[in-house]
């Protein structure tokens, strides 16, 4: 059967009943968490973690899939009308919407930004269906050490590319993978890290680590900082359309953002933020409006959510087809699919094809749901914005800790939720990312494993790690990451100061 004819077969499963009411569930839930300030995908993913274990596994896919993209939808409102990005990948659509919002024409902001979302989500998804097959097949091929090359990666890139500074990043990766490292061998069965306690020998739970550092850490830093103040919501005057003269300007964006978010999102770059920077500084420089750029240029808000939507499409290729998360929301969704007992990889689109190209198939249905919820109801989005926020943190944290507990019934895993809830706000209080440590945790002993099996493999010869196409790639690649800013900043010093002499 072609790809084309399991892709029809996943829409036949996506349209069933039940699949459409999460997914609808998940679009509502989605753009819920990415109205809201301090709620993104990540955290509303974490806390439905342990409510959904019992749910088909199809279905509950679907929803967290629904979710990411619908937060990727609602966070723009929130940047346009509050000038307070609702998730991470919103952050630059502030800039201009907010702008066009006090110039009255917040209306066409949310429209271009809506449309900009539905037409890169599209596109991308069509690209997803296409690249993740072909990337799971020659993933295959791929052996231990160029897996342990592909996570190095992954490591190093999103170690140094997230957070204020490299070092702060690396703090983040090197105690998630300490935290990866406690309770059994998987080898040698020998206890490691556990502090004789007898609940850790079984490794600490990772949906309880998740829950503390995205929902615990982040309400205690927000309620050491708690001022009663509401927030000021800009209103939407007038008709919420945009007019001809908005479309001309804001479909070639659409496409640029398309194109340089869809790639992003696949490599291991940092994030959602990086992509719409990038996507922004394009339509700074190809605009034949510049003197608008700072006082509210619509291209300034369709180019930075196309190439977030997109973003997030490409975050689901190494996702599916290498069980490889790029962001920390793709690291959870990872965690939910290992939940039923579902391994993402090349092996993914062979032992479980129905659920995948459900999964693909219920994207698109997901989009067209976004487009339809978002546009005629921004006016009751807004009132959301009204919740007081001291109600709102106080259920994030009773949810949070019932998941923690409900996940085994464990008041042990309840005591290590306050105390890495704690961590967790010394990471965001000393800007600290979260999402290396993610990646640590869940990938850690994923590395270990590829490591042990392709030092075996060579009979203890550790000149295969970096043997082969593959890895040489992948490290000379990673080494002009890292080390090519530095380079081209000595280069210009010394060029600089030739021209003084």
């Amino acid at each position: 059967m072609g790809n084309l004819d399991l892709l029809l077969e996943g829409f036949s499963n996506a349209l069933t009943a039940q699949n459409l009411l999460y997914g609808l569930l998940g679009t509502f839930l989605g753009t819920l968490v990415g109205v809201l300030p301090g709620i993104g995908p990540a955290l509303a993913i974490a806390l439905l973690l342990p409510v959904t274990l019992s749910v088909d596994p199809t279905s509950a896919l679907i929803m967290f899939a629904a979710v990411f993209y619908g937060a990727m939808y609602g966070g723009s409102t929130t940047s346009i009308l509050l000038n307070t990005p609702g998730e991470a990948g919103s952050v630059i659509t502030s800039v201009e919407g907010h702008k066009m919002a006090r110039n009255g024409r917040a209306g066409a902001a949310l429209t271009t930004a809506a449309l900009g979302s539905f037409v890169a989500g599209l596109i991308a998804t069509i690209m997803l269906a296409a690249a993740a097959p072909a990337l799971a097949e020659l993933a295959l091929k791929v052996q231990p050490a160029g897996y342990v090359a592909l996570i190095v990666f992954a490591f190093a890139t999103v170690g140094t590319l997230l957070g204020s500074s490299r070092v702060r990043g690396l703090v983040s990766l090197s105690v998630g993978l300490i935290f990866g490292l406690v309770g059994a061998d998987q080898q040698t069965g020998i206890n490691r890290l556990s502090f004789g306690i007898q609940e850790a020998t079984d490794g600490l739970e990772v949906i309880v680590v998740i829950i503390s550092f995205f929902a615990l850490g982040e309400v205690i830093y927000y309620a050491s900082r708690f001022q009663d103040k509401s927030w000021q919501v800009l209103p939407v005057k007038g008709k919420v359309w945009m007019d001809r003269e908005d479309f001309r300007r804001s479909w070639k964006p659409w496409l640029r953002g398309t194109a340089i978010g869809f790639p992003m999102g696949i490599i291991p770059a940092g994030g959602s933020e990086i992509p719409t920077f990038i996507s922004y500084s394009v339509e700074k420089k190809l605009s034949k409006n510049k003197e608008e750029f700072g006082n509210g240029a619509i291209e300034g808000v369709a180019g930075p959510e196309a190439a977030n939507n997109a973003n997030a499409a490409g975050v689901l290729v190494p996702l599916l087809a290498l069980g490889l998360p790029t962001s920390a929301t793709a690291a959870i969704m990872l965690v939910a699919i290992r939940n039923f007992n579902i391994q993402p990889g090349p092996m993914l689109f062979e032992m479980n094809a129905p659920l995948v190209w459900t999964l693909i198939a219920s994207l698109f249905i997901g989009n067209t749901l976004l487009l339809l919820i978002n546009l005629p109801l921004i006016r009751i989005w807004i009132q959301l914005l009204h919740i007081p926020r001291h109600y709102l943190y106080a259920g994030i944290t009773t949810f949070g800790l019932l998941g923690a507990y409900s996940l085994n019934n464990s008041t042990f895993d309840l005591r290590l939720a306050f105390v890495l809830g704690f961590v967790g706000y010394l990471f965001r209080r000393f800007g600290i990312p979260n999402t290396p440590l993610v990646l640590g945790v869940i990938l850690g002993p994923v590395v270990e494993i590829q490591f042990r099996q392709a030092v075996q493999l060579s009979n203890g010869d550790y000149s295969i790690l970096v043997s082969g196409l593959l890895p040489k790639v992948i490290y000379l690649t990673l080494i002009l990451v890292l080390f090519a800013p530095a380079l081209m900043k000595l280069v210009k010093g010394k060029a600089g100061q030739g021209l003084r002499k």
